[in-house]
C-alpha cells in the first residue's frame, strides 16, 4: 500500500484547539474508522478497539503538548 501521509499545523485559538481535539475524539468514540482528505484523495483507516496512546509535554522557551494515538 503506498503511503498516505498528511500533516497540518495552524495558528488558532486554544478554544478553537480544544473544539478539534474534541471533534476526532468523537469520530474515535463513535466509529471504528477515521476519515481524512489531502490534494482531492480521502482514504479511510480502520481503528482497532485497542490503540495505544502517548502524551508528551515539553516546558522550555518554547512548550509543547504532543498526542499521539497508534495502532
Amino acid at each position: 500500500m503506498e503511503l498516505f501521509e498528511t500533516e497540518s499545523e495552524q495558528k488558532m485559538s486554544r478554544e478553537d484547539a480544544a473544539k478539534r481535539l474534541h471533534e476526532i475524539a468523537d469520530v474515535l468514540a463513535r466509529n471504528n474508522q477515521i476519515e481524512l482528505e489531502k490534494n482531492g484523495r480521502r482514504i479511510t483507516v480502520a481503528v482497532p478497539d485497542e490503540v495505544e496512546l502517548s502524551v508528551e509535554l515539553e516546558v522550555g522557551e518554547d512548550n509543547e503538548l504532543e498526542i499521539e494515538i497508534s495502532w
